[in-house]
């Protein structure tokens, strides 16, 4: 759990006035030189893969497939021409405009350091450095190497630059490409997809429009949207997820920053109390909330909701860095608490729950994290309100919960998944202060660096069964079956049945990984999934070259060759060469609304 931040991180009680405000405000965050450094480097690697794959494309491989048909392309699209399209092409190039671009980006930038109650620092530098470092690549490109434009009539003229990469397309993708990742971890609603999906459209359309306006060869669009993705990539890893920038400059809705940019308190080892409410009785209401993702508008906004239901005098109780969760729950409990409300993502959830764990107390789950898998396998709305609400209005519903110890690590429940490999690997490699910044898609940027996760051999012993040999890229229990954007990785999960879901992922090359992913998507094909029975005359070999595989069980005990990464529910635990697994039917009390679970 990142540590718990002070509500109000503003001058403390009892201290003269600070230092001056403007020699702080221009102090840079820690480890921004080596961050820069970094970002220099991958840079200078990106330039010279862009300039090597021009010279490639304009030297030996030009007499090759697809260089070959480029010809072929240009023309087709200036014979396709009409006043419409020629009208409609404009704008599209327009947008990819160096004018626009840079307009856009000051825009921007400025609206996210000066609209919001405290700046979005980091929000702005990821998108104007990323425009900043597609266009100096761009400037080096056309220095190193020189192609021609196509030889149809053009109908913008054309700068004095060579033809690859095109520049519109670059600045475009790296623009809206970067605006696409901030309103798909800022926004909220339905609006969020659609505003992403149409930004992310527009690197498109402005590659197509320079193709119909004769400016550039197909091979030079394309390399634009890798020119600017790139960029995009390279910035994102260093500010969201390397974590190397340790001084928040992007202080309040973000994380737990002062607004000043200096170091955040440590908090009191004791519980802080937000709200102290009744006195105990036996329908005593205990709020436990995250105060990094539980601001205090959102808890304003809880305490409505509660008193709506006749829930007046809640109390709210923060965790803190030392004690997630676990400790505030058991207190609860011992204090005869009758409905405890966890305010968090998966991991304050789960240390919750460890403590509930048969105790029969009613848990209202309200997600305010970044992944939110039980809330959103057990059909909750991701409103913080909404999902209260419809708890509220729900009724209790028992639910399983899984037990996991292993090598140096103490036994605990899980609500949602744990699992070893590739996954542990991208939560271990993924920044808290990403995701509080970006929601589940620094889940993404991380894992562009953990692809390359050691194939693994593993030892799987399912109930009574025989011991299965595999190797795997990634093995995860699932209590539920469902992660971010609707991917279902263990499609016969369900958290009341009684039992576990294992999945093996063991994809082998490009076409393996294609494999993989396909069965993914389409469910699992929707197989029956198979017990430990089930595969021991069938199934005892390593089963190399089969990418997935899933198998459900009651107790199962997983032992790896060396040492891997570990995570339960979205936290990573010390790595480790084993993992025991088990159910507990039940243990857990839910309030859910009809059709829930």
């Amino acid at each position: 759990m990142p540590t718990a931040a002070p509500e109000r991180p503003a001058e403390l009680p009892g201290r003269g006035p600070g230092p001056d405000r403007s020699s702080r405000s221009i102090t840079l965050p820690r480890g921004t030189g080596r961050t820069a450094a970094r970002v220099g480097a991958l840079t200078v690697c990106q330039g010279a893969l862009m300039v090597g794959f021009g010279l490639l494309i304009t030297g030996p491989a030009r007499g090759l497939w697809p260089m070959t048909v480029e010809d072929d392309v240009n023309e087709g699209f200036e014979r396709a021409r009409t006043g419409t399209l020629t009208t409609l092409s404009s704008f599209a190039s327009e947008a990819g405009n160096t004018m626009t671009i840079i307009a856009i980006t000051l825009l921007v930038c400025a609206g996210l350091i000066l609209i919001p109650r405290l700046p979005l620092w980091r929000q702005a530098a990821f998108l104007a450095v990323a425009v900043s470092l597609q266009a100096l690549v761009f400037l080096v490109i056309t220095e190193c190497v020189d192609r021609h434009r196509p030889e149809v009539d053009r109908l913008d003229a054309s700068p004095p630059t060579s033809s690859y990469t095109s520049g519109h397309t670059g600045a475009a993708t790296a623009l809206y490409g970067g605006l696409a990742v901030l309103a798909l971890s800022r926004l909220r609603g339905p609006w969020r997809r659609i505003v992403g999906g149409l930004l992310l459209l527009l690197p498109l359309m402005v590659a197509v429009a320079r193709l119909y306006r004769g400016m550039h060869h197909p091979t030079d669009v394309v390399g634009g949207l890798v020119n600017g993705s790139l960029s995009l990539l390279i910035v994102g890893r260093a500010l969201f997820v390397d974590g190397s920038v340790t001084a928040p400059a992007d202080a309040g809705k973000d994380g737990g920053a002062t607004a000043t940019g200096g170091a955040v308190p440590a908090p009191s080892p004791a519980t802080a109390r937000a709200d102290r409410g009744a006195a105990p009785d036996q329908g005593r209401t205990v709020v436990i909330f995250n105060p990094t993702v539980t601001h205090e508008a959102d808890r304003e906004a809880l305490r409505a909701v509660l008193a709506r239901h006749g829930r007046t005098g809640a109390e709210f109780v923060e965790t803190t860095a030392q004690d997630p969760g676990t400790g505030q729950a058991a207190a609860a409990v011992r204090d005869g608490a009758g409905l405890v409300v966890v305010c968090g993502g998966d991991g304050t959830l789960r240390a919750a729950a460890d403590a509930l764990a048969g105790s029969g107390v009613p848990l209202a789950v309200v997600p305010c994290g970044t992944g939110n898998l039980l809330a959103r396998n057990l059909g909750l709305p991701l409103s913080p309100t909404a999902a209260l609400d419809a708890a509220l209005r729900g009724t209790p519903h028992r639910i399983d919960l899984g037990r996991v110890e292993g090598d140096d690590l103490p036994g605990t429940h899980f609500a949602a998944m744990s699992g070893a490999g590739l996954d542990a690997a991208i939560m271990e490699h993924t920044d808290d202060r990403a995701k509080s910044v970006l929601g589940w898609p620094a889940y993404v940027l991380a894992g562009v660096g953990t692809l390359r996760t050691p194939r693994m051999r593993v030892t799987v012993r399912l109930d009574d069964a025989t011991a299965l040999h595999r190797t795997a890229r990634m093995v995860l229990v699932g209590n539920v079956g469902t992660v971010q954007g609707g991917t279902t990785l263990l499609p016969a999960a369900r958290p009341d049945d009684g039992l576990l879901d294992l999945l093996i992922l063991d994809p082998r090359g490009v076409g393996g990984w294609i494999r993989a992913l396909t069965t993914l998507l389409r469910g699992g094909a929707k197989a029956p999934r198979p017990t430990a029975v089930d595969t021991v005359t069938a199934q005892d070999g390593d089963r190399s070259g089969v990418p997935v595989e899933f198998f459900t069980f009651r107790r199962a005990e997983l032992t790896f060759d060396a040492p891997q990464s570990r995570e339960l529910d979205g936290d990573p635990v010390t790595p480790g060469r084993r993992l025991t697994a088990e159910v507990r039917p039940g243990a857990l009390t839910v309030l859910l609304p009809t059709g829930g679970a």
